[in-house]
């Protein structure tokens, strides 16, 4: 590997020729608090940059019990505040992981789930001082190195050069598909909220009923109809015995369900492991983009019948009434935190292809204001409205009351929030959470005044297919 190492920081070599993502995250994913935000679906627009970091230089977790830890992470952004390097991948050092769907307790006053077997953190995030950064446009790779947390400017420069050699170091290591070794209490099934075998896979279990699932889309129904709110997304929590390390867990989701926003993240005593298609929200030189998903097909073997559910889809009423409602949703969040006048839809219910699903999706834009910062804008927005409902708020306390157990990392938001003020988000469906002995890992949609429980109990099944091929070996 050979490269151009600059004296200024933060430090930058280009490597040459550059690896292959896969690879240098066999390499780097055995370091504690791995993380891969992979574009392992390439697109144009989407889909052009990936990075792994690993080892941060603090680890902050926050439980899921109403506290407020966006305070401390802004305390940390502005400590280490610094200029990106120009022309190179957006990610280049900073704030990186999860932000599950229970943060939403210390931003409103919703009631907790009656079960949260897991304890999955609110906020569980690694402060990196080194990413390996990919552009797969150009196919080129580059490590940045910041030197921090030191503030010296002799120990920070002394610091970056050290953590670049590290870096590279690791970077010719064996390969390995394992990760670094991860000791949490197994959770007996005796002790997991009440479980209902599937017709799907045997050991495969829900935290519902087939019938109590029609049971509780009816209600949010009843719900819809007597006025309290226009729509509201369920979700069924699926659970299976994990067989393999998380590692290995992602390579064959990703092999096998490719996602423009997919991700690997070792929290310590779990993992994330994602096939996000969905952007939940970006701020790139204080431009906004929120791209939510609403309105779902499977996608068949044959081409003829995909092009047929692909017009079924954009013709559909419901589906684009549900993705409207959330558009004008996202609106009135961005609204709160960008410049007035600033906020556009930019795309409306396009059609979007993936591996098992096809999609609607819309995009929204904006300016941030004068003064405002990326944590601004994720308290203002999050979780995102797509995969809550709207009114938000009244969505929410009707998730807490339909769904028996917590939603931990799914529907929350995984990504970066940059030394820059730069941000890169996504929500998290069509993801597992590791660990404690299970894979789990939610299905759901949206409910609308005109839905049918028995489609929407089928779509669930739908969304979860990509996940179940890659529970087999």
């Amino acid at each position: 590997m050979a490269g151009e190492l600059s004296l200024n920081l933060p430090l930058v070599t280009e490597l040459l020729p550059a690896p292959n993502p896969e690879t240098a995250f066999r390499q780097l994913g055995r370091h504690p608090h791995c993380i891969f935000l992979d574009s392992a679906m390439r697109h144009e627009a989407l889909g052009r940059f990936s990075f792994i970091a690993c080892d941060p230089f603090e680890f902050i977790s926050v439980p899921a019990d109403g506290s407020d830890g966006l305070g401390l992470l802004a305390e940390r952004l502005q400590r280490y505040a610094s200029e990106s390097v120009p022309e190179l991948p957006p990610f280049q050092g900073g704030v990186a992981g999860l932000f599950s769907y229970d943060l939403n307790r210390s931003l409103e006053e919703i009631p907790a789930t009656r079960f949260d077997e897991f304890g999955v953190p609110a906020i569980a995030v690694g402060l990196y001082d080194v990413v390996l950064c990919f552009d797969h446009q150009q196919e080129r790779a580059w490590i940045i190195s910041q030197g921090w947390p030191e503030e010296d400017a002799n120990q920070r420069a002394a610091r970056a050069i050290a953590r670049m050699e590290e870096f590279k170091a690791r970077l010719t290591q064996p390969v390995t598909s394992q990760s670094a070794s991860h000791q949490s209490r197994t959770v007996p099934r005796s002790d997991l909220a009440p479980q209902f075998p599937t017709e799907v896979e045997h050991d495969l279990l829900s935290n519902f009923s087939k019938q109590s699932y029609l049971d509780a889309v009816s209600r949010a129904i009843e719900y819809i109809l007597a006025g309290d709110l226009f729509q509201v997304n369920l979700s069924q929590r699926l659970l299976y015995p994990a067989s393999t390390d998380s590692t290995t867990l992602y390579l064959r989701l990703r092999q096998r369900n490719p996602a423009t926003f997919a991700a690997y993240f070792d929290l310590g005593e779990f993992q994330i492991v994602s096939a996000s298609p969905e952007r939940f929200v970006r701020v790139r030189e204080r431009h906004v983009e929120a791209r939510p998903i609403k309105g779902t097909r499977q996608r068949t073997a044959l081409p003829e019948a995909d092009f047929f559910a692909a017009e079924d889809l954009r013709q559909s009423e419901k589906d684009r009434a549900e993705n409207v409602m959330i558009v004008d949703l996202l609106r009135n969040d961005l609204s709160r935190e960008c410049r007035p006048a600033s906020v556009q839809v930019t795309q409306l219910c396009d059609l979007e292809v993936y591996e098992f699903v096809q999609h609607l999706v819309s995009a929204i834009c904006g300016e941030l204001a004068d003064g405002k910062t990326a944590l601004d804008l994720l308290r203002a927005s999050f979780p995102g409205g797509s995969i809550t409902g709207a009114p938000k708020v009244r969505a929410m306390e009707i998730i807490a009351e339909l769904e028996p157990t917590a939603r931990g990392a799914y529907c929350g938001a995984l990504g970066y929030i940059g030394f820059d003020g730069s941000m890169d988000l996504s929500i998290l469906i069509r993801t597992i959470t590791a660990g404690r002995g299970w894979w789990q890992f939610p299905v759901g949609g949206g409910i609308v005044a005109q839905s049918n429980p028995q489609y929407e109990y089928e779509e669930t099944w739908h969304k979860a297919k990509g996940l179940l091929k890659s529970l087999q070996e």
